[in-house]
């Protein structure tokens, strides 16, 4: 078969040594690596700083003061601005609330909830971990299945399941990445809204509520990193022998 094809043997050769070093790299991921990750991930779910039960603790302060209210000089000039309103809506103008002009923060820079920042820097390099574990093993399993052919694919079936799983591990993994941005961007627009819109309390709650999500949501982030790791180890090896040997030859039928 390899003569319908040419293939320079020095390419062949670096190759070949690239599917060996994927096989022990994979190999040594699910025998040795996939266990102890998910007992250190566990060990870490009993970590203090993810088992707060007061969420007040991850609060953090927003130091924007509410501005002193404009008093009108006189009643004129409350009724004078309300008429040039109602003419803008009448010549078809729209209604823009402008809030407060915002130049510069009082306290310099908004910082994040530093509680949190802490929290999301030490769960990203684990989020990161399992894409790329996923993505050896899966290239492994991948290079493992055989050529096409009818019959006897009970065990290509199960390397393709496998590689299935591994594929949706590595997807709900870059998800929770995904999710950490979209915390800091709407946090962000918030904050804004609070910037220019400091009399609205409800912005300030919804700051905190945002938090306390985040929060939340980080430590079920870790438990399913955890239980992924559990599930992969496992799965992998009761179906270590069909993932390896997916097709049985024709000597072992006989005996």
């Amino acid at each position: 078969m390899s003569s319908l094809l040419k293939v320079d043997n020095e390419i062949k050769t670096k190759v070949d040594a690239f599917r060996e070093r994927i096989t022990s790299e994979a190999e040594d991921l699910v025998a040795n690596f996939f266990p102890k990750k998910l007992l250190e991930l566990d060990h870490f779910l009993k970590d203090p700083i993810i088992n707060i039960t007061e969420l007040k603790e991850i609060h953090s302060e927003i130091n924007l003061t509410v501005p002193d209210p404009i008093l009108l000089s006189n009643l004129h000039d409350g009724l004078e601005a309300q008429n040039a309103k109602k003419r803008k809506l009448e010549d078809g103008g729209e209604d823009m609330v402008t809030g407060t002009k915002v130049f510069v923060m009082p306290g310099g820079m908004m910082k994040s909830n530093g509680n949190l920042v802490d929290l999301i820097e030490k769960v990203k390099p684990e989020i990161r971990t399992l894409i790329e574990k996923c993505n050896t093993v899966k290239m492994w399993v991948q290079l493992l299945i055989p050529r096409i052919e009818d019959g006897n694919n009970f065990g290509v079936s199960i390397q393709e399941e496998t590689v299935a799983e591994l594929r949706t591990v590595e997807g709900e993994a870059a998800s929770y990445l995904d999710q950490i941005s979209r915390y800091y961007i709407t946090r962000a627009k918030l904050v804004s809204k609070i910037a220019k819109y400091p009399h609205v309390e409800d912005y300030r709650r919804t700051v905190t509520e945002i938090d306390e999500k985040e929060y939340i949501s980080l430590k079920i982030i870790v438990s399913e990193l955890r239980n992924q790791y559990v599930t992969l180890h496992d799965m992998i090896l009761k179906n270590i022998e069909k993932i390896k040997r997916p097709r049985s030859s024709n000597a072992d039928a006989l005996y």
